[in-house]
């Protein structure tokens, strides 16, 4: 188990807020590949929110895989209870089990974390923030 703090930074440009939450992002690298003029993890802060119009980068956002990366708007600050959605589990190839919908893990201390819209699990094992992936996959050479 991780003991890791659970940080959450989070970045707005007025219109919508960026939420990231690093402990749970497994590197895939979208968001800075497709748009390096908002997400630059050379800079300081690596999350410029006038890099890009606001729909681009929500368009961008939701391409993050683990959902270490997420958004809402401002005008309509959606609570993570609010949201409705159908469970649907996919494996990545070579990489996380993603699920998608609303959970409650219970990590081996029993401590119970709520997670929203999308979560990705470790299946290589190599993980240092078990249950969750890390990115350690990569590293690891998992195949499956």
């Amino acid at each position: 188990m991780n003991d890791a703090p659970d940080i959450t930074k989070t970045y707005t440009n007025g219109d919508i807020t960026i939420v990231w939450k690093p402990s749970v992002c497994i590197h895939s690298k979208l968001c800075w590949t497709q748009l390096i003029e908002v997400f630059n993890p050379r800079a300081r802060p690596w999350v410029t929110m006038d890099g890009a119009p606001t729909a681009r980068i929500a368009e961008q956002v939701d391409r993050c895989p683990s959902k270490a990366l997420s958004y809402f708007r401002n005008e309509e600050a959606i609570q993570p209870d609010q949201i409705q959605a159908e469970s649907v589990v996919e494996p990545l190839p070579n990489g996380p089990l993603l699920v998608y919908g609303n959970l409650r893990v219970k990590d081996a201390s029993g401590h119970e974390t709520q997670k929203n819209k999308v979560t990705a699990f470790c299946r290589c094992g190599a993980s240092s923030n078990k249950p969750y992936c890390d990115g350690s996959h990569v590293k690891a050479g998992f195949v499956g």
